[in-house]
């Protein structure tokens, strides 16, 4: 059965000479796979490029329940970028906010909520015309919430210290290693209350905004099942600083 939809591209691997399978975040069915045949022939309607990771489509695709691979009869960009590509901040923040969402997204299933704020997020860091600096870190905190993992915003003068394993903000030092001191338990709150569109309202020194990252990427490794860790962070630690 056909159906229209919009689709976030995460990922994509060769599955022969010339065909791909692609993982879409779509908006109507959640996270699905896509056979892509004849990709590379020269009369080919779906080129490559159009499977770039990030890139936002507009999808006419069929759907059968319980198939492992669906297809895709119709295919084009819903909203060309214009800056990600030829901004390496930018693009290193979309590297890195994608290989966070191929890992931390399993959902099969349609949330609308969580597809509005991935697509709308994509089309902040498009236009953001001022710095990015802070905004894979106002992205990662609020992705939280859609997963079923967000810290508690309880920090106060009286509860200064970020317990990680625990997701709350404390009064006092925890018994182990894993946490913020009061002044980066300040500057995480200050991010968790942050929308996407004001994160580069977000001022903190490249070291601060290292550790917070270092930080938050732990506490999805403690909270999110599965969640393995990133490698791209490490490219963030060098564009942005």
């Amino acid at each position: 059965m056909l159906h229209r939809t919009k689709g976030i591209v995460l990922h994509s691997i060769k599955y022969s000479e010339s065909s791909i399978i692609v993982k879409i975040y779509t908006e109507i069915f959640g996270l699905q796979s896509y056979l892509v045949k004849a990709i590379r022939g020269p009369k080919s309607k779906m080129k490559p490029g159009l499977f770039q990771p990030l890139n936002l489509l507009e999808l006419v695709v069929y759907h059968r329940e319980k198939k492992t691979l669906q297809s895709i009869k119709e295919i084009q960009l819903g909203h060309p970028y214009h800056t990600i590509p030829f901004d390496i901040r930018k693009s290193s923040v979309a590297l890195f906010i994608n290989e966070l969402l191929y890992k931390s997204i399993r959902e099969e299933e349609s949330n609308s909520a969580l597809f509005e704020h991935l697509w709308n997020a994509c089309m902040s860091l498009d236009s953001e015309q001022e710095s990015v600096g802070s905004f894979h870190l106002v992205f990662m905190v609020q992705l939280t919430h859609f997963l079923g993992i967000m810290p508690q915003l309880n920090f106060s003068v009286q509860e200064p210290f970020f317990n990680v394993p625990e997701g709350h903000f404390q009064s006092h030092r925890p018994d182990h290693n894993i946490y913020l001191d009061a002044e980066l338990s300040k500057e995480l709150y200050s991010i968790l209350k942050t929308p996407i569109e004001q994160q580069s309202s977000i001022k903190v020194k490249p070291a601060i905004r290292n550790q917070l990252l270092e930080t938050l990427i732990f506490y999805y490794k403690t909270h999110l099942p599965g969640f393995k860790g990133l490698q791209s962070h490490m490219v963030l630690h060098t564009v942005l600083s």
